[in-house]
């Protein structure tokens, strides 16, 4: 690819020059762009009997600087798509490798071949050229990876003008596709319950109650250390995390003392119940490793999440292990992802903020937070309304005393709940959370829990609807 970018050869000028005793070389030369360049570089070497080794060294100096000039990239002829993937090689170093191999990613396999077959040069490239591509793409992906796209093709080209391979760029004129909204799958509080007693024992128990109750990503759980826990304190320290990467077509996975944000740095109570079964898995890992003596992976032994030999959980194994316990076990399908999804909505559930969620989360944006999860923000609703007590003052006040609601659309499973489980906390935070994301009004539920008598109530489902027929008597 680099040969595609090869400058014509240039010719460097130089001579020695003596500056405080001291011989340096001095380098002139124009490169293919039209840009003049001068350069200094000192030899070390005094004045007195070193004129000899000072030639010498002018002479490589001026073979490196050719040399360097020869590699310099040019304009003439040169493919877009070409330049995309020499631009991906020059970032190389400056980026993670999880980044470098996103970024290969969408090169590589979308955004080199489509230009390459329209044969359109980084000269002539118009906002015209990119949309087309991205309309094509939209025919077998969503928007949010068309984003991916954009945000790559947006920096090469910035790194193009820096250089003056383009007087500007064309992406302030580009279109991109407005994202999908969000709606991830959640976990009912009882849901939840039953999941953690359904994976009791079984190799996903761990990544279940990492992602169901902290919110972890799939690295941050495959990533936890022995070191991230202080018995102590009682706290848990997200620092380290394993990621799959692709690579020239190979999966790589990495390891190392880096989150995905600095946000995602950050350090969570222990609480009781999983300290207890961290002490009990510290347990387990002594035995296993007395027991398999040399067999045991001691390299990766300082790892929680392992299995009996020492081996490090593959973070591949959450995601592709947990549909299909899921569907084996009579679950509803999801993604393991999803659990911190369930993670959020029971947090905002049980009266959380969506400020202390985003820090629980580690998102480095609350918008973020707000955008994915605030359709389930239900308390603050409530509250909102209460804030907004003036319209009782008005004469729509008096008229909804004798009007009944429209039909609400209800959830279908609401109404299943049992008359023994009423005085349940899961049972009434699973059906206020089913009522949120129904879209009930937060005025009719406010009302309703001001009025419900718990102790005399023996279905909740049954009790709301009645109290949705007698809405302006009770009122």
């Amino acid at each position: 690819m680099a040969e595609n970018l090869q400058a014509k050869k240039n010719r460097v000028s130089g001579h020695i020059e003596e500056r405080n005793g001291i011989f340096y070389m001095i380098l002139s030369w124009t490169d293919t762009m039209g840009n003049r360049g001068r350069r200094a570089i000192s030899t070390r070497l005094t004045v007195r009997g070193n004129k000899g080794r000072a030639e010498d060294m002018l002479i490589e100096a001026r073979k490196e600087q050719e040399a360097i000039l020869k590699n310099m990239p040019t304009t003439d002829g040169l493919l877009f798509a070409d330049f995309m993937e020499q631009w991906l090689e020059v970032i190389k170093p400056e980026i993670k490798l999880t980044t470098y191999g996103g970024y290969q990613m969408n090169i590589k396999t979308a955004i080199a071949p489509y230009f390459r077959k329209k044969g359109i040069y980084l000269t002539e490239l118009t906002a015209d050229d990119i949309n087309g591509f991205y309309a094509h793409e939209l025919k077998r992906i969503k928007a949010t990876s068309i984003h991916k796209f954009h945000a790559n093709i947006s920096k090469a080209l910035k790194y193009a003008v820096e250089k003056d391979y383009i007087p500007y760029s064309i992406m302030g004129k580009v279109k991109r596709p407005k994202p999908e909204r969000f709606v991830g799958k959640f976990l009912k509080q009882s849901e939840t319950v039953d999941l953690f007693e359904a994976t009791k024992g079984h190799r996903l128990e761990l990544g279940v109650i990492f992602g169901a109750f902290y919110g972890l990503r799939r690295a941050e759980i495959v990533g936890l250390r022995w070191e991230s826990i202080d018995f102590e304190a009682n706290t848990i320290t997200i620092e380290h995390s394993v990621t799959v990467v692709n690579i020239d077509g190979k999966k790589e996975i990495i390891a190392g003392d880096t989150v995905k944000t600095k946000s995602s740095y950050r350090t969570l109570p222990l609480v009781p119940a999983i300290r207890t079964k961290l002490i009990a898995i510290k347990e387990e890992q002594e035995q296993n490793r007395k027991l398999c003596g040399k067999s045991y992976n001691k390299a990766e032994g300082h790892y929680i999440y392992t299995d009996t030999l020492g081996n490090r959980i593959k973070p591949d194994y959450l995601s592709c292990e947990f549909p299909k316990f899921l569907e084996k076990n009579g679950f509803r399908r999801m993604r393991f992802h999803d659990l911190r999804h369930s993670c959020a909505s029971l947090l905002l559930a049980n009266g959380v903020p969506l400020k202390q969620i985003q820090e629980w989360l580690g998102h480095s944006d609350f918008a973020i937070t707000a955008n994915t999860y605030a359709h389930l923000d239900f308390n603050s609703k409530i509250a909102s309304a209460d804030k907004m007590a003036w319209i009782g003052k008005t004469s729509l006040a008096s008229e909804a005393e004798t009007t009944v609601p429209a039909a609400l659309p209800l959830p279908p499973d609401f109404i299943q709940i049992s008359p023994e489980s009423v005085s349940s906390i899961v049972a009434l935070t699973d059906f206020l959370q089913s009522l949120s994301v129904s879209g009930i009004p937060s005025a009719v539920v406010q009302a309703w829990l001001r009025q419900i008598d718990f102790a005399t109530t023996k279905d909740l489902g049954e009790c709301f609807k009645e109290f949705l027929r007698l809405y302006a008597v009770q009122k």
